[in-house]
């Protein structure tokens, strides 16, 4: 099958690209990626999105049309059917998403376009409201938790803002954990959140508040979590070792994804830990810094610190909380209040060594903090 890209990021464009890949015969459509993949992918492909490579190398994930439809229409059996709000990047999976399901429901897309700014999110939100057969027709859009958490800064003084949050039946939160004090803040004003757990390999969310989807199923080997069902990728464009290694079969002949996250399933509810490979070895013990930035992020206002692991002349390798200004306390301070929270829900030897205040964090497009930026910056200039 022919591989095109669509004519830009815009969304528009984006949309056009999809109807013609999901619901026609194709060309598949290149999301996020340049002009150097190959012309031709497998038959069935109606998308190649590549990842933004936040903690690694950049990888073009093969997404079938099975895969995505499959993954809509269990998002819409678990919260409803109804119009959509696009107000993350339609190049990333989560924004892909929500174009599929506009399109399975026969209904326009609303856009947010360009950088994102609460007072256009609120006023395109708002603008959705419509009835059918007498009926409101419920609305629903994909968040990740920055802009959530910049909308409930901004709905503390605009009731706007916050009549547009507490308009829709569901919003989902996806793409990096989702601070205790955000979801909190959220539920207070009456927002609906949805907790969504998978990937760019699983065709975006297929465990929402810990439950899988219709179809889906959860495995945890070796303290691994793996997923299972119809809406996993192919596999990697071009890179059939990787996607050996990634997807196995088991001896039914199930083909399952290794997340790489570790978890745990507790009566049927998947919490996950952090990623198995960002551990430090801090002592001679194992430290998850995804364990160690859940703790700093229960603090309020370090809902956006960032964790990143730093060389320490004493341990062999510490950690680092990097939060952008302004923080709610002197840094000699907040570090040893830090310092304090993380030894009592992580231990001792997961206590953060620097404290590091910054005007803003870098980000990737999607929104999401761009670690390997933060760990490069760190390596070459301390910030301080």
């Amino acid at each position: 099958m022919r591989l095109e890209a669509p004519a830009s990021g815009d969304p528009r464009d984006v949309l056009r690209a999809l109807r013609t890949a999901v619901l026609g015969a194709g060309p598949a459509v290149s999301l996020g990626a340049g002009a150097d993949l190959p012309a031709d992918v497998p038959p069935g492909t109606a998308a190649v999105v590549t990842t933004s490579g936040s903690t690694g190398v950049p990888k073009s994930v093969l997404l079938s049309r099975n895969a995505l439809i499959s993954s809509a229409y269990a998002t819409a059996a678990r919260i409803g059917e109804g119009a959509w709000l696009l107000a993350v990047p339609a190049t990333y999976v989560a924004g892909a998403q929500v174009l599929v399901r506009a399109l399975l429901a026969d209904r326009e897309p609303a856009v947010v376009a360009g950088p994102f700014r609460p007072e256009p999110f609120a006023a395109a939100a708002l603008g959705m409201a419509s009835h059918e057969n007498g009926a409101r027709v419920p609305t629903y859009t994909s968040l990740v938790p920055a802009q959530l958490q910049r909308l409930l800064d901004a709905a503390d003084t605009d009731p706007t803002v916050a009549k547009a949050l507490r308009s829709f039946e569901a919003v989902l939160i996806g793409g990096q954990a989702l601070a205790p004090t955000v979801r909190e803040r959220a539920e207070t004003a009456g927002v609906r959140i949805v907790r969504t757990y998978g990937s760019t390999e699983t065709s975006g969310g297929c465990v929402y508040d810990g439950v899988p989807l219709d179809g889906v199923e959860v495995a945890l080997v070796d303290g691994e979590v793996r997923l299972t069902g119809p809406m996993l990728a192919d596999g990697y464009l071009g890179d059939p070792a990787r996607t050996a290694s990634v997807f196995p079969s088991d001896d039914a002949g199930t083909r399952w994804y290794r997340t790489g996250d570790g978890g745990e399933v507790v009566d049927g509810v998947l919490s996950v830990t952090g990623r198995l490979d960002n551990v430090i070895v801090s002592g001679g013990v194992n430290v998850s810094l995804d364990r160690v930035e859940a703790a700093v992020r229960g603090i309020a206002g370090l809902e956006s610190a960032v964790v990143v692991p730093v060389a320490d002349a004493t341990w062999g390798q510490g950690s680092a909380v990097v939060v952008p200004r302004p923080t709610p306390a002197a840094d000699a301070v907040l570090l040893e209040r830090v310092r304090a929270v993380v030894a009592d829900a992580v231990g001792a030897p997961a206590r953060p060594s620097r404290l590091v205040v910054v005007d803003e964090l870098p980000t990737l497009s999607s929104g999401k903090p761009d670690r390997a930026a933060v760990r490069a910056r760190l390596a070459q200039d301390p910030w301080v």
